[in-house]
């Protein structure tokens, strides 16, 4: 196994990691070490791409693992989110849906020797995805260092601000994910044709 895919591997590992420091708001700056996480593991998505172009890597295990690395680490994040109250399962199931297809297509090209690689769009999707992520777990952290007195600000007048900066950060992501996702069908329709 080469050097990204290895990485690929790594963001796959990664994400329990995030998940429970997320979910388990006991623990001191459990917004910070999530964040912190979440970032290492994005960043990895894109150091292993740019290492595989450079030095010529590029597998089919690498084209398979990889967007299905980002699925599994995005959409880990929102069902934590779902739980947490910072966003509503509507967000996630555009997003889980697109997802499912996507993969889906890509499993009938596979079974034909075909791989289905990302696209621009699909890259500008899960950049988007990332960037919500990120920015909810800053804001979030903001509001946990008030609720312990380390900031002089008080933040709670922030929280419904915050969660609807985070709410329009997720749609224009899944509107992102709903574009890209059409236009991955309409680039690969030979293989939802000749599915049998």
């Amino acid at each position: 196994m080469n050097l990204p895919n290895k990485l690929t591997v790594l963001r796959i590992i990664l994400v329990p990691f995030y998940i429970f420091f997320l979910l388990m708001p006991g623990i001191p700056h459990h917004y910070l070490i999530a964040l912190i996480i979440f970032a290492a593991a994005s960043y990895t998505d894109h150091l292993d791409g740019k290492i595989a172009r450079k030095y010529n890597m590029i597998t089919d295990f690498g084209k398979f693992a990889d967007p299905l690395a980002d699925k599994i680490m995005i959409l880990a994040a929102l069902a934590c989110f779902v739980q947490l109250g910072l966003t509503n399962a509507i967000v996630l199931t555009v997003i889980i849906s697109r997802e499912f297809m996507v993969t889906a297509m890509r499993l009938v090209a596979s079974s034909k020797g075909k791989v289905v690689a990302a696209n621009s769009w699909g890259k500008a999707k899960t950049v988007s995805q990332i960037i919500a992520v990120l920015i909810i777990l800053i804001l979030q952290y903001i509001l946990e260092l008030g609720n312990m007195k380390l900031i002089n600000n008080d933040t709670t007048s922030l929280s419904v601000p915050f969660w609807i900066a985070g709410e329009a950060l997720l749609w224009i992501s899944a509107a992102l994910t709903v574009i890209s996702g059409v236009i991955y069908i309409v680039q690969n329709s030979e293989f939802i044709k000749n599915a049998k």
